[in-house]
């Protein structure tokens, strides 16, 4: 049987290598979310490499988030939790008492230079084209969350040339399909502010509420940042839980 070579410098680790290998074949869609990746005596075989050695490169992507494992199913690669912040921060619950996915609302959506903050965030030079988008979630037509949201132009040409009506309420997938830019991760970072006159009008609050702001930097499997995203809501629907250990 004919064993698959393995690319990149030698001085590298080979499990190293393989994760790579592996990886890339996530970026290039090779393997998608969901997909089970091939058992560790597969990859042994195909690359001619010790099961130990396979088994220290699927830790190193199991760790990174591109696979997870499930007991006595195998290892598959990731699918992203969309919108997984909101839900973990805010209550949304419809009429009946429920947990529902907010309706989304856009408001704008324009072609313009990038400000500092955000081309910094995402590995650009100030200035370069970028996709503005605000966005208002609503619950039972309640405003909830508001939104500013930046995108690089380049990658996301076809989006920003996409009717609003076609885009619904989760963008993730959006990027996917259309633009072939998958988000796998995301670094938030969550403060408190008070209501700004324009947001108090957005959320329907008195000026100076306290509002919950959660900045996300989402990146795809090569951690290369596609998104910035700054969520604004009500302090009211704020909920936070961990558990230490």
């Amino acid at each position: 049987m004919t064993q698959t070579a393995l690319a990149g410098d030698d001085r590298i680790p080979i499990y190293q290598r393989l994760a790579d290998v592996l990886r890339q074949s996530v970026i290039d869609g090779k393997i998608k979310p969901g997909d089970r990746v091939p058992s560790e005596n597969v990859l042994a075989e195909d690359y001619g490499l010790a099961a130990g050695t396979v088994r220290k490169a699927l830790d190193v992507l199991v760790s990174e988030g591109v696979f997870e494992r499930f007991q006595g199913r195998g290892t598959f690669v990731r699918r992203p939790s969309f919108d997984a912040s909101l839900f973990r921060f805010f209550r949304f619950r419809n009429a009946e008492g429920e947990y529902s996915v907010p309706e989304s609302r856009i408001l704008r959506r324009e072609v313009e230079p990038m400000p500092g903050h955000v081309a910094h965030a995402l590995e650009l030079a100030e200035g370069v084209p970028g996709i503005s988008m605000s966005r208002l979630r609503l619950q039972d037509d309640v405003p909830t969350v508001a939104e500013e949201i930046w995108l690089g132009h380049e990658p996301f040409r076809a989006f920003a040339a996409l009717p609003t009506g076609e885009i619904g309420d989760l963008l993730y997938p959006v990027y996917d399909q259309l633009c072939g830019q998958l988000v796998a991760r995301a670094e938030e970072t969550l403060t408190v502010e008070a209501a700004s006159p324009e947001t108090a009008r957005l959320l329907r609050v008195e000026e100076g509420t306290p509002i919950i702001v959660i900045e996300r930097v989402a990146k795809g499997y090569d951690n290369r940042p596609i998104e910035w995203r700054r969520s604004r809501g009500r302090a009211e629907q704020f909920s936070y839980h961990t558990e230490i250990r």
